[in-house]
């Protein structure tokens, strides 16, 4: 099934952590793809959750997954969206090609579908994702992928949630090295969701209960109002459009 709308999303909560907004405007059907979204553990699995799957309070890997899809799963019905899943293991090691992937946008992406991948801002494994998608979209004739920014790690400038945003990211040494590695990129939408939009956006996000402690630790204002989530930025490839 093509859908006309189509956003990939690294992690569960990425996508609505970083277009929530955004994707309520865009045309259906639409789906949110989940790269890192597996594999599911075996029955009796009592392997250690990774670092952070311990600060979310999981024992274990097949519990993280397991619950994490199920959030996923009612973060997609609050956006009106369908969830697809991949079972690629979450931190593949670098260069690693990610299985499913362009199977997945062949099965899904059709000539009017618009795709939004992530920008890769502070996370390697986001980049991963961009590259592999952008690859496998080159030449299908399709509409040019957007490309979004990652939040809450795009709101490291502080200039964020102006006009200077994505300036000011692409002159970050750190945070821009992701937009400084495309040939060219243009602001295409920069959204200040007002608070219908956010209080949708806030809904979604709220599902993915097990994440929401330690962001916070991390990015303490994360679910605040004014706050890093209450702006959304997504670039076209090429010239302004």
């Amino acid at each position: 099934m093509s859908f006309r709308t189509l956003v990939v999303s690294p992690h569960f909560d990425d996508a609505a952590l970083s277009v929530a907004g955004v994707l309520a405007t865009l045309p259906r059907p639409a789906a949110i793809v989940t790269v890192f979204g597996g594999p599911a553990a075996e029955e009796g699995d009592d392997r250690g959750p990774s670092a952070w799957d311990r600060l979310c309070g999981f024992t274990s890997t097949g519990e993280a997954v397991r619950e994490r899809r199920a959030e996923d799963a009612r973060a997609c019905a609050a956006l009106g969206v369908e969830q697809i899943a991949l079972d690629h293991p979450d931190a593949p090691a670098a260069g690693t090609w990610l299985d499913g992937l362009e199977d997945c946008l062949a099965a899904h992406a059709g000539p009017a579908t618009q795709v939004l991948l992530p920008m890769g801002i502070g996370n390697s494994a986001h980049l991963q994702v961009r590259d592999q998608a952008l690859k496998t979209l080159a030449g299908t004739g399709g509409p040019a992928p957007w490309i979004y920014a990652d939040l809450p790690y795009a709101s490291i400038v502080r200039e964020w949630g102006t006009g200077a945003a994505s300036r000011a990211l692409t002159e970050h040494p750190r945070a821009g090295a992701p937009l400084r590695a495309l040939e060219s990129i243009s602001p295409h939408r920069a959204e200040r969701l007002d608070a219908q939009a956010w209080g949708a956006k806030r809904r979604a996000v709220l599902c993915y209960a097990s994440q929401l402690a330690p962001l916070a630790s991390e990015f303490g204002d994360i679910l605040a109002v004014p706050g890093p989530l209450n702006h959304e930025l997504v670039w076209t490839l090429g010239p302004s459009g």
